[in-house]
């Protein structure tokens, strides 16, 4: 495998550079390589100036990042560029002062695309659900075997986490690898040119599943290798469209997959005898994170580290350090009386119910707290949300909606969480409506008994881990 060190792009490095909503998760990460590659980086954040999560952005400043209002005042030269999000509103100060500059603009996904392309070695993860873990996990394994990758991440590896580095979501490398995953939501991973393209999984999210797989198919068709998952369906029915395939999964087709059996399930952890089904070679993992899609990942990721030339028993022996991801089934803690509180990424139907299915593996009353991620999202997949929160849950488990989050902007309120409340409890679940956070979370006190477990599920809001705490101090 090459460790050549990646050439530096003088042109990324040669200009400041400008982040509107640098602690954004998929914003951070991309700062940190940026800075890590020699560039000077600054950047604003409506976070910080409404007063949320202020440990971040000391951390940033105490890195060597210029902070400023989101006022247009950190926009002081036409050298500058400018890295917004293609959702953010022309009428954004920073926007506006650098229109009238003259400086460039860059999308999130336009500049990863540029520094990932750049890399000799690009594994790209890709699919609906399980991205930031599969990205973890592959960083994490070429790391512990001395590969040296860069890793652009949109949640925090507790692998790299330390007091020093409490908001990790990046790795920056010398060995030649960039490891990134890569968003399908607004078409961006056309943009990529990977070596090694995983898929892990094709369904309903942001756009219909006829755009999704003309994405996907594409995604596949542009890598040398595609790492693709012999369990789902619409991703194999991809397969014809790549030159070169390794597949991963629980199917007794995948040349990456598990003894049948083998699987052992624990509510902090899981176990199984990994196959090399091309060889027969066999290796026993424990992932000291729980859940059958949990393992599904660990396949996936062993099937990009096979087709990145590292050995399967060498990888599999690595990934059992995998410590996991922040807000990815994070165990916040337990209350005196026995109430476990779990801190979740999930806010799409298919992270969901690998949540609720982790859970309900093991005995005692599910309550979730669900805060959507957003109106335009849960106009797009609410009745799928809907039917995972009636249907993966029992009779006694209480499901709680709050109002979608909102940062601000001019986007259509009208249908919010009271309508996937009246489809949770039409489809036979329960489902109520709790619309501020604080008395959502009071109400969840009051339900708590012995031996439940309250999961507080929900994206696009780094509070929510504040309030997963708040929650568990709350209880008796």
């Amino acid at each position: 495998m090459a460790h050549t060190a990646p050439a530096p792009d003088g042109a990324l490095t040669a200009h400041p550079w400008f982040f509107c909503g640098i602690g954004g998760s998929g914003m951070l990460p991309l700062a940190l390589i940026l800075k890590g590659a020699g560039a000077q980086v600054a950047g604003s954040d409506r976070s910080r100036d409404q007063g949320r999560t202020p440990e971040k952005f000391a951390w940033l400043e105490s890195l060597g990042f210029a902070l400023f209002p989101q006022d247009g005042s950190g926009i002081t030269s036409a050298d500058q560029a400018l890295v917004a999000s293609a959702a953010v509103e022309d009428t954004v100060p920073e926007v506006v002062r650098a229109r009238e500059l003259g400086c460039p603009r860059f999308t999130r996904a336009q500049l990863l695309a540029r520094l990932f392309n750049a890399a000799p070695i690009g594994i790209a993860v890709g699919g609906t659900s399980g991205k930031s873990t599969v990205t973890g996990m592959i960083g994490w394994l070429l790391t512990a075997t001395g590969r040296d990758p860069t890793i652009m991440n949109g949640a925090v590896m507790k692998n790299f986490a330390t007091p020093d580095a409490p908001f990790a979501s990046a790795r920056v490398g010398q060995g030649g690898l960039f490891v990134s995953e890569v968003d399908e939501s607004d078409g961006s991973i056309a943009l990529y040119r990977p070596q090694i393209a995983v898929l892990n999984n094709v369904s309903l999210d942001h756009k219909s599943l006829e755009e999704l797989r003309d994405l996907f198919g594409n995604f596949l068709a542009t890598a040398s290798t595609a790492v693709i998952n012999a369990d789902d369906p619409e991703s194999m029915a991809l397969a014809h469209r790549a030159r070169a395939t390794v597949t991963f999964g629980f199917a007794d087709t995948a040349m990456i997959g598990v003894v049948p059996a083998s699987v052992v399930e624990s509510p902090t952890s899981i176990a199984a005898t990994v196959i090399d089904r091309r060889s027969g070679a066999q290796h026993d993992i424990t992932l000291a994170v729980p859940g059958r899609h949990n393992l599904a990942n660990a396949l996936a990721a062993l099937a990009a580290a096979d087709a990145a030339g590292l050995p399967l028993g060498e990888a599999v022996a690595a990934l059992s350090g995998y410590a996991g991801l922040a807000r990815r089934f994070d165990i916040v803690g337990t209350s005196a009386s026995g109430v476990t509180v779990i801190d979740d990424f999930g806010h799409n139907p298919e992270k969901v119910a690998a949540t609720l299915a982790t859970l309900k593996a093991h005995p005692g009353r599910v309550l979730a707290l669900f805060q959507p991620h957003g109106y335009g999202p849960l106009r797009q997949m609410g009745a799928e949300l809907a039917e995972v929160l009636a249907t993966r849950l029992s009779a006694g488990d209480q499901v709680i909606l709050t109002d979608p989050v909102y940062f601000g902007g001019t986007v259509d309120r009208t249908q919010g969480s009271e309508r996937i409340v009246g489809l949770v409890n039409a489809h036979g679940g329960q489902a109520e409506h709790v619309a501020e956070r604080a008395e959502a979370g009071q109400r969840l006190a009051a339900l708590a008994r012995p031996g439940d477990r309250i999961v507080i599920m929900g994206a696009r809001d780094d509070t929510l881990s504040a309030f997963a705490r708040d929650v568990l101090g709350s209880l008796t």
